[in-house]
């Protein structure tokens, strides 16, 4: 199976109207891309829920250890994690039943639009948020 992401028509509707993003590989080291991308996101009116298992608090928001600690919908798992652990997290994603997976930048694994398929769960993969918010919607 041949995976495309979405159409950018597709992806500025889910930008409008997904506004709860768990980013999962959300700490709290400024220097990272995660950071940047998540204080911007933010700033820009999602809520932003950090996933992480050593940090407490994020960009003034109660970090969780995994997706499944999460009370409530999410509409977007943003992940920040190395592309072998996409799988984990999509099915994690399933679990919790989100409607978008979103992999950043250069992050690709060919297992997850078959995990996600089947659930409806729309798949985007090695995209920044913050780069598409800022072409799409900006």
């Amino acid at each position: 199976m041949s995976f495309r992401n979405p159409s950018d028509s597709e992806i500025q509707a889910i930008l409008q109207r997904k506004k709860r993003i768990a980013v999962v590989g959300l700490g709290n080291d400024v220097t990272k891309p995660v950071y940047g991308v998540s204080q911007v996101m933010q700033a820009a009116g999602y809520e932003i829920i950090p996933v992480h298992p050593k940090a407490d608090e994020v960009l003034g928001v109660k970090a969780v250890r995994s997706l499944k600690e999460i009370t409530g919908h999410v509409d977007i798992v943003n992940v920040f994690r190395r592309s072998e652990y996409l799988p984990q997290v999509a099915t994690e994603a399933v679990e919790i039943g989100a409607d978008v997976f979103w992999a950043q930048l250069g992050l690709y694994h060919e297992d997850v639009p078959e995990i996600l398929k089947p659930h409806d769960i729309v798949c985007i993969m090695d995209r920044c948020l913050k780069i598409e918010y800022a072409r799409l919607l900006k």
